[in-house]
């Protein structure tokens, strides 16, 4: 199975929809913490779900159970955690939240490929990488693929 991942922070709107067409994405799930920010842009709960479906017939799912906490979101972006750290605390979240029986439950439901997404432009110091890897782990035939 192919896995994607996005961000839509330094992207226009243009590039993000191809991006995800080109991949041919079914299923997107928005792992933002808040999925109607202001700073959301084109990607601003209920008008992605929209974009989404009328452009592109790729169905919306908010998975905010698979998002960081209000406190240890604020914690990274006040540097107050390194990523190690928050990385191990993303997990205990995840542990607490039964993040696996989550996924379990709802990936076989959801068509592929599916696209994890989220703000940050780049993986690497992002949770959808953390996501995408207990995915993987689940299904380890994944192919996890960054846009």
């Amino acid at each position: 199975m192919k896995l994607y991942t996005i961000g839509f922070a330094g992207k226009t709107a243009r590039d993000f929809f191809a991006l995800l067409a080109d991949a041919k994405v079914k299923t997107l799930w928005d792992i933002r913490l808040k999925n109607n920010s202001q700073l959301a842009a084109f990607s601003k709960y209920p008008d992605l779900a929209f974009f989404l479906d009328e452009l592109l017939d790729i169905r919306y799912a908010h998975m905010v159970d698979l998002a960081p906490s209000p406190e240890l979101l604020k914690s990274w972006r006040n540097k107050e955690l390194d990523w190690k750290a928050y990385q191990q605390e993303f997990t205990r979240l995840m542990d607490s939240r039964g993040a696996v029986e989550l996924i379990k439950q709802d990936l076989p439901l959801a068509l592929a490929p599916i696209c994890l997404l989220c703000s940050e432009a780049e993986p690497q110091y992002c949770h959808r990488s953390l996501v995408a890897r207990i995915i993987k782990n689940l299904q380890s035939k994944t192919e996890i693929i960054h846009l």
